[in-house]
């Protein structure tokens, strides 16, 4: 069954010492368009995470957010950097002399300085925070389809009850059209013989003129074209594929033939018939924006 291209999914893993979080996110795009969120040392996981990502999802805008925590200090040092505060102490001494200064140096005002203390990571073995890092986001990939799959069920729904709407208006349509010629040709004869004051028409001239209308108002390739559409349409939703593109197509024939129609319509109960297809079809199309 389709999938919506909204969804959401967070996974947590504690592995190696790390507490490892992804969350994924994402809104429609015609496209498959991945932004991956990252700190910059870790920069090295993006690419990984895009082919993962892009394995389980074909289309949609997609944020994914990264939070790496250390559980432990083992892989953080802080380092103090003795010739750089030796230099700022001496320089405040010089500064104190000179200008005749209360004497109020302190470790914690000399701390403060910048590059007195530098903080050093432990190398990162990548592979292993790449495994670990993908087995998170693979997880919330499940639970990311899972929503999907969940708000696909619901496009479904709609869907399907709007292609029976859609297919009940075709039959209106089917069943007015035979009816627009013959009325013509009723019209027509009632105002030619209300013209000749009640003398009879050449009924051949009239039947070439009703031939000639029902040639210009006939709709029945539109219809069968519809029907074909409509079965279609119902195929598609049908599918466990990402069908968003196709189905974007094939609403772009459903307004084509539905303008047709209208064009061609000469008759009041068929134009408002015209009217409501098109409006059905503008909430499918709108739908349709959703799927994958």
């Amino acid at each position: 069954m389709i999938k919506s291209m909204t969804g959401y999914g967070r996974a947590v893993c504690q592995v190696h010492g790390r507490t490892i979080t992804v969350e994924i996110k994402s809104v429609n795009h015609r496209y498959f368009d991945c932004s991956v969120k990252l700190p910059r040392v870790y920069m090295f996981l993006e690419d990984p995470l895009k082919k993962a990502l892009q394995g389980g999802v074909s289309r949609g805008k997609i944020e994914v957010g990264v939070m790496i925590e250390e559980q432990a200090g083992d892989n953080i040092q802080v380092r103090f950097n003795e010739p750089v505060f030796d230099a700022y102490y001496q320089a405040m001494q010089a500064m104190r002399e000179k200008y005749s200064l209360r004497d109020d140096i302190s470790v914690v005002a000399l701390s403060r300085f910048p590059e007195v203390f530098t903080i050093e990571r432990r190398d990162v073995n990548e592979a292993e925070l790449t495994d670990d890092v993908l087995q998170t986001a693979n997880a919330a990939l499940k639970d990311f389809t899972t929503m999907r799959a969940r708000e696909g069920e619901k496009l479904y729904a709609d869907l399907a009850m709007r292609a029976g709407v859609i297919s009940n208006m075709v039959d209106a349509i089917a069943a007015r059209a035979p009816q627009i010629s013959q009325q013509y040709l009723e019209k027509l004869t009632a105002r030619i013989r209300e013209i000749l004051e009640g003398a009879a028409p050449d009924e051949n001239r009239l039947l070439t003129e009703a031939a000639i209308f029902a040639d210009r108002a006939a709709v029945d390739e539109e219809i069968v074209r519809l029907r074909s559409h409509i079965s279609q349409l119902t195929q598609l939703i049908e599918s466990d594929t990402a069908v968003g593109r196709k189905l974007d197509f094939l609403i772009q024939e459903f307004n084509r033939e539905a303008n047709t129609i209208g064009s061609k319509a000469n008759d009041i109960a068929l134009s408002r018939i015209v009217v409501d297809l098109k409006a059905e079809i503008e909430k499918v199309r709108e739908q349709v924006q959703n799927v994958e």
